[in-house]
């Protein structure tokens, strides 16, 4: 299974795809992880190196999914050309997409969260209050329903919510 971790920037979906992961034994990709490394390495910021992030972890992801791992992406996923990324690697590996949209906290908290990020990247820089506004007023519609989940809530009670509405659980000394 693909298991996509939706929302705007500072909503905390890093931090739930790592936890959830860990929960239940997955592998864990980010894109901004990969476009950080991506830049780097001497490839330039923009749109391009972007979208290349998005398509190189689908890659990772698939070479998963075909191994039989579960797999947690984050990544802000706010056009439908993104999400189509995750269809097109679930599909060619043959398993199910499952899509989470993290919504994020009240304005101030989100504000906050944002300024307070310390995620160590060195090339890709977090948005401005007034990007991460922009990007929400863009943010397309969901072609799938996601599973919708509110970042206030304590990190533990979104992992232990999200197994149960994927029907996973952790992985236990019978699964290596």
């Amino acid at each position: 299974m693909l298991i996509v971790i939706s929302g705007l920037p500072a909503t905390g979906k890093t931090t739930l795809a790592a936890a959830f992961s860990r929960h239940v034994g997955a592998v864990h990709l980010s894109v901004d992880t990969l476009e950080d490394a991506m830049i780097r390495a001497g490839l330039e910021p923009g749109w391009t190196t972007g979208v290349a992030a998005y398509e190189a972890v689908g890659a990772a992801a698939e070479q998963n999914l075909v191994l039989g791992l579960v797999v947690v992406v984050d990544a802000v996923n706010d056009s439908e050309v993104a999400r189509q990324t995750w269809r097109d690697a679930a599909g060619r590996a043959e398993v199910d997409v499952r899509f989470v949209l993290l919504l994020p906290p009240p304005s101030a908290e989100h504000q906050r969260r944002l300024s307070a990020r310390t995620r160590g990247f060195g090339h890709v820089l977090d948005p401005s209050w007034e990007q991460v506004m922009a990007r929400a007023d863009a943010y397309e519609a969901w072609e799938d329903e996601p599973i919708v989940l509110a970042s206030e809530e304590p990190v533990g009670e979104l992992v232990r919510r999200l197994a149960s509405q994927l029907a996973l659980c952790q992985r236990g000394p019978d699964h290596p």
